[in-house]
């Protein structure tokens, strides 16, 4: 961990970033995205405030020192343990904190946070405004635009104004509503209509205040698009895991930065020598290979190298062995599978 946060004070420091997506966005996830681009900002998975202020810790704050910049997303609904949890990321170096209204589980509603925050937006305000009194690194939340049946724009105009005031000037909108029951959570990121238009009017109507649009984004062209519509920041969620090369247009595209100059092979053995750091230190390598199965999506043979990589019998082996099994069935596909 770095105990020096590097944030971005800047509006820039929005414009593009990779969603936090539970049991995905782990540290070794996050590395893997971070040989890929050095200015997209990158978020942990959900961390709840029980898990901090009873559990372990360093296992649900550490992190490697390269992927700066970097948030923490925070699960919680008392103002007292939200301003302790900002607090330790503080300690810990985070760049950012982020309050999650925007999950809408049944787990995460017994827990009383998430998306059904939104129905109590001074409540919100209240865990803002003590985070924001508790540390001075940025505190933002992450929400639907609406819950239910409520598909009102005045709904989520209100309950950004309500945060806002609180001090919040940073706001992550997936642009669908978050139905509590009824929907599963992947029924809820596809089910409930996008509306891009409800973000680029809290834009208009709240000119001081951040906007970055999440939900639904599929492509870089799509990035561009909604760019040139004037969307302020787009947060890239799923497709950025299971296409990560995405990501490697992104520095010099979108922010302005020197391209990331790796291949799809330098990428690889950079997430070897990673692997076999991790296995040094007691980590098995396929917890960090899963997350890297996607890097070749597109290209000749990537079917067979995500099942080399992926071969429960391959685990005794070192990473630079697998690697190299996977390597040659992705250069010559049609062998490996007449040897399979």
């Amino acid at each position: 961990m770095n105990p020096t946060p590097t944030h971005d004070p800047s509006a820039s420091a929005w414009r593009l970033s990779v969603a936090p997506m539970m049991d995905w966005t782990d540290l070794h996830c996050r590395y893997f995205h971070r040989l890929l681009t050095h200015r997209t900002r990158l978020y942990t998975e959900m961390v709840t405030t029980g898990a901090l202020l009873h559990g372990d810790v360093p296992r649900h704050l550490d992190y490697n020192d390269e992927e700066h910049p970097l948030a923490l997303q925070l699960g919680g609904s008392e103002p007292d343990d939200l301003a302790h949890c900002a607090k330790l990321a503080v300690q810990w170096g985070y760049d950012e904190v982020n309050l999650n209204c925007g999950c809408p589980s049944e787990r995460v509603q017994r827990g009383a946070f998430g998306a059904c925050l939104m129905a109590e937006p001074q409540l919100v305000a209240d865990c803002v405004k003590a985070m924001r009194d508790a540390v001075a690194i940025p505190v933002t939340v992450k929400h639907r635009i609406g819950i239910d049946r409520i598909e009102s724009y005045d709904f989520v105009r209100d309950f950004v104004g309500t945060v806002a005031a609180a001090g919040c000037e940073v706001f992550i909108v997936h642009a669908r509503n978050a139905w509590l029951q009824g929907l599963s959570p992947k029924e809820n990121r596809e089910v409930p209509p996008l509306r891009y238009e409800f973000v680029q009017r809290l834009q208009r109507d709240f000119p001081a205040l951040r906007f970055a649009l999440n939900g639904g984004v599929a492509s870089n062209a799509q990035i561009e698009a909604l760019f040139a519509e004037g969307v302020q920041g787009v947060m890239v969620g799923r497709e950025a895991y299971h296409h990560p090369w995405l990501l490697a247009e992104w520095d010099a595209r979108f922010l302005g930065a020197e391209a990331v100059e790796r291949s799809r092979e330098q990428v690889e053995a950079a997430m070897v020598e990673y692997m076999e750091r991790e296995v040094s230190e007691g980590e098995p390598w396929s917890r960090v290979a899963r997350h890297m199965l996607g890097l070749w999506n597109g290209q000749p043979g990537a079917r067979r190298w995500r099942q080399v990589w992926s071969d429960h019998k391959l685990k005794t082996l070192p990473p630079s062995a697998v690697a190299g099994l996977a390597t040659q069935a992705r250069r010559h596909p049609l062998a490996a599978e007449a040897a399979a």
